[in-house]
């Protein structure tokens, strides 16, 4: 298991932290950012492989900012399993 923290830009959450094995991520957590959403988010992506929350996530965006929390976690997901094959 390889644990990741993510600094986010362009979000108001700050930073997301998760572990991932293989290629399935677990125990996501966002600091900052809207509390009640993020926590949704992280329950229904908990246990789902890199490339599911990829299609499902990346490229949503809030409002005129070119990015959101969930497509910083698309992008952060990739991230920490191209770092964890290394």
């Amino acid at each position: 298991m390889f644990h990741y923290d993510y600094k986010t830009a362009g979000t108001c959450s700050q930073l997301i932290s998760f572990d991932i094995d293989g290629d399935v991520v677990r125990n996501i957590s966002f600091m900052g950012g809207c509390n009640g959403n993020l926590k949704g988010i992280s329950k229904l992506c908990d246990g789902m492989t890199v490339d599911d929350i990829e299609s499902k996530l990346a490229g949503t965006l809030c409002g005129m900012r070119g990015t959101s929390c969930p497509d910083q976690l698309s992008k952060a997901v990739r991230e920490a399993y191209i770092k964890s094959l290394a």
